[in-house]
């Protein structure tokens, strides 16, 4: 389960709680007036009331502007997506090509292009129903055909041309 999908049910969850605390604060104040209690007490009950109903609105607003915020990166996305598709698929095929130069078996392949993006062994042992022991030894493999270290060497082939020189030194 994503991060956004958990924080929207605490989001709810949190909401639902302010609502509790407003209709049992309500009925108490609502009880506590034909009882005739004091004037002091039912201002600090009033009080209570005013900030749970702040809660509880002040929640929905963060969640309804959690919602529009997640549907402009959707729409960010797709956009930077279409204005990048060609370059994208040219870059699928470079990767596809030198995998062929390597040598490599389709299994290494796949799991090649897992890896870049951002796949655990486990994860990519998943998504290809096989064991993780068995993705480490075609990954191994694909190391070794490629003649390169581990993942983030696999990931700087591919990358590192596509990156601008800084002009600049980090501070």
């Amino acid at each position: 389960m994503s991060n956004d999908v958990r924080r929207n049910r605490v989001t709810w969850a949190a909401i639902a709680m302010f609502a509790v605390v407003v209709v049992l604060i309500g009925w108490d104040l609502y009880v506590d007036y034909g009882e005739g209690v004091s004037f002091w007490h039912l201002l600090i009950e009033s009080l209570i009331f005013f900030v749970a109903v702040s809660g509880m609105v002040l929640m929905w607003l963060q969640l309804d502007r959690t919602r529009a915020d997640l549907e402009d990166a959707l729409v960010e996305a797709e956009q930077w997506k279409a204005e990048s598709r060609e370059l994208i698929e040219g870059l699928g095929m470079a990767i596809e090509r030198q995998f062929e130069r390597w040598s490599l078996t389709t299994a290494e392949a796949e799991i090649g292009l897992l890896l870049l993006k951002g796949l655990s062994h486990r994860e990519i042992a998943d998504i290809r129903q096989t064991s993780e022991r068995t993705v480490r030894e075609q990954s191994r493999a694909l190391y070794r055909k490629s003649s390169l270290s581990g993942r983030s060497s696999l990931s700087a082939f591919f990358l590192e041309d596509l990156l601008l020189p800084r002009t600049e030194p980090l501070d």
